[in-house]
C-alpha cells in the first residue's frame, strides 16, 4: 500500500474527528448564549390556588421581565407532584421547561418503590426558594382549643384527616404526627391542597397540616381553627399560636419546601443564569414582602447547594421508611 496515500487518509479521518469534537463543544454554548428566544414554561405539579401555584406564578411574572421573554405557568396536578415531574424529566433540556417542586419531589424519591424518573439524576437543580411551615387546623365544630385536647379526642374517637394526596407532605405530617401523640387518624388523601381543605373547612374532614398561605384567611374568619405550628418557633405573622413543640411534642416540625429544577443535561450556563436571575427576584422588596407575609422562609444559594439539599432530604425520607416499611408507596 502507498504510505503516502495511508497518511492522507489517517489526515483527514483526524481532521473529520476535530471537526466534530469541535462542533459537539460549541453547539452547547452556542444554545445557552442566544438563550432565551423564545417562550418559557414553568411547570406547577399542583391545582391552581395552593403555595406552589402562587410562589411559580409570581417568580414567572418577575422571570418573564428578568429574560425579556414570555413565562408561562402551567399546572400538571396529580400523582403527588408526578405528573408534573415526569413531564419535566421528559422535555428537552435546552432551559425552556422549568419545575417549580415541593418536598413532595423528595417524599416519592424517598417512599416509594419504583418510579418512571429518577429524582436526582433527571433533573439539573437551578435554585431553592425557601421552606413555609404547616399548622394543624381543624373545622370549628371540633370540640378542641390546643393540641393537648386534641390529642385526648382522638384517643376516645377515630379523627380523620385531609392531605393534598398520598406521599404529600400534608399526609406525611399527619402520619408523623400519628406516630407523636400516638393517635390512629384515618387518612383522607386529595388530588392537591386546596380540594383538601375545601372539606375540611366543609366539615366533612375534622383536622388537616396545611401551610399559612391558604389558612390565614380561613383562620381569621373563623373558618377554621389553628391548634399548633408545625415549627421550631411561633410565627410572626401569628403569634398568638403556640408550636407543637411548646404542647407537649418537642422537635415536632412538618411542612413544605419550593425550589426549581430543570431537565438533567440541561447547559450550564442556563442552570446559572436562571439561578443568578431568581435569586435577584427573590431579593425584590415587593417579592419578599409578598413571600413572608405568607409564611415563607426566604432562602437560596447555588445550584449545587440545592443539589445537596435535595440528596439529604431524600435520604432522610429513605431512613423513615427504613424505619417504617408500612410508608413505602407503589407505583
Amino acid at each position: 500500500m502507498n504510505t503516502g496515500c495511508l497518511k492522507q487518509r489517517r489526515t483527514a479521518v483526524l481532521t473529520a474527528a476535530l471537526t466534530a469534537a469541535l462542533w459537539a463543544g460549541t453547539l452547547a454554548p452556542a444554545a445557552a448564549q442566544n438563550y432565551p428566544n423564545k417562550q418559557l414554561r414553568m411547570i406547577i405539579p399542583a391545582p391552581v390556588g395552593g403555595a406552589v401555584d402562587s410562589f411559580a406564578r409570581l417568580v414567572s411574572q418577575k422571570l418573564a421581565i428578568a429574560l425579556g421573554q414570555p413565562v408561562v405557568p402551567e399546572n400538571k396536578a396529580g400523582a403527588g407532584t408526578m405528573i408534573g415531574s415526569e413531564f419535566t424529566a421528559k422535555a428537552a433540556p435546552d432551559g425552556y421547561t422549568v419545575l417549580m417542586i415541593t418536598n413532595s419531589h423528595a417524599i416519592n424519591a424517598g417512599l416509594r418503590k419504583t418510579m418512571r424518573y429518577d429524582s436526582v439524576n433527571d433533573f439539573a437543580p437551578v435554585i431553592l426558594i425557601g421552606s413555609i411551615a404547616d399548622l394543624l387546623l381543624v373545622h370549628p365544630s371540633v370540640p378542641v382549643k390546643n393540641v393537648k385536647e386534641f390529642v385526648e379526642l382522638g384517643r376516645k374517637q377515630q379523627i380523620t384527616y385531609a392531605s393534598a394526596g398520598v406521599g404529600s407532605g400534608t399526609h406525611l405530617g399527619g402520619v408523623l404526627f400519628n406516630q407523636a401523640a400516638k393517635l390512629n387518624m384515618l387518612h383522607v388523601p386529595f388530588a392537591g391542597g386546596p380540594p383538601a381543605l375545601s372539606d375540611v373547612v366543609g366539615g366533612h374532614i375534622n383536622m388537616m397540616f396545611s401551610n399559612t398561605l391558604i389558612a390565614m384567611p380561613l383562620i381569621k374568619d373563623g373558618r377554621l381553627r389553628a391548634l399548633g405550628l408545625a415549627a421550631p418557633k411561633r410565627s410572626a405573622l401569628l403569634p398568638d399560636i403556640p408550636t407543637i413543640a411548646e404542647q407537649g411534642y418537642p422537635g415536632f416540625e412538618s411542612g413544605a419546601w419550593f425550589g426549581v429544577l430543570l431537565p438533567a443535561k440541561t447547559p450550564p450556563q442556563i442552570v446559572n443564569l436562571l439561578n443568578r436571575e431568581i435569586a435577584k427576584i427573590l431579593q425584590m422588596p415587593d417579592v419578599r414582602e409578598n413571600m413572608i407575609s405568607k409564611g415563607l422562609d426566604i432562602d437560596f444559594g447555588t445550584p449545587e447547594e440545592f443539589g445537596a439539599y435535595l440528596r439529604k432530604d431524600i435520604d432522610a425520607w429513605k431512613k423513615l421508611r427504613e424505619a417504617n416499611p408500612d410508608l413505602t408507596m407503589g407505583d
